[in-house]
């Protein structure tokens, strides 16, 4: 795929959707990681529902803190692996409040070092909350950036790697929340809307559905 095509696919998105922004909600950095951390292999419908209960009772890692691992199994039940998702919650309180003075660290490594953030969740935060250019690659950025032709990889590491060569500087802070929305809701992995996609003139993908 050349430059201009790339840069012709990301002006696009931008036309569509001047200021995407993540579906989950949140009211700051700390509500933002654990809705991140807790949004792995669930939707974030479901995750919202969590959290609507979860933080009514802690919206601060001091407070989270307070209540007992039972308490906050309960609040977040209906998410897969809850009990786990449960223990990291209060493993990245117990953190913040003992290393960062409660405060949501703003470097990757730091935030990694964390219970139950890893790579993706950890570039999320920094996104989102912190503004900074960085792609958190889940399943629907590594399918439709290969379907696309953005590039052709097998990992999502791979994938952020050689999106974060060719996506133009300028898209690069809205390029995550872009290319999410479109697996999420044109993109699909089994019957992609190929119909009524803007970019369906400029994709590469084989097996379109028109």
């Amino acid at each position: 795929m050349t430059p201009d095509t790339i840069h012709s696919i990301f002006n696009l998105f931008e036309k569509h959707n001047p200021t995407p922004e993540t579906e989950l909600v949140y009211e700051d950095p700390y509500t933002l990681l654990i809705a991140v951390m807790l949004s792995a292999q669930t939707t974030d419908m479901n995750v919202n529902k969590a959290t609507e209960k979860l933080f009514k009772r802690a919206k601060t890692p001091e407070k989270m803190l307070q209540l007992s691992l039972e308490e906050i199994e309960e609040a977040i039940k209906t998410l897969n692996f809850f009990k786990t998702k449960a223990k990291n919650i209060l493993g990245i309180s117990h953190a913040l409040v003992e290393n960062c003075h409660g405060s949501v660290p703003k470097d990757r490594a730091s935030l990694e070092s964390l219970p139950g953030v890893g790579r993706k969740t950890a570039n999320v935060v920094l996104n989102v909350a912190f503004h900074e250019p960085t792609l958190a690659v889940d399943t629907h950025i590594h399918r439709v950036s290969n379907r696309l032709g953005l590039c052709a990889t097998k990992t999502p590491l791979d994938t952020e790697q050689a999106l974060l060569k060719v996506i133009p500087k300028e898209a690069l802070y809205h390029a995550h929340h872009w290319l999410i929305l479109h697996g999420r809701y044109i993109c699909k992995a089994r019957k992609p809307l190929c119909q009524k996609c803007f970019l369906e003139k400029l994709c590469e993908y084989k097996d379109k559905e028109l």
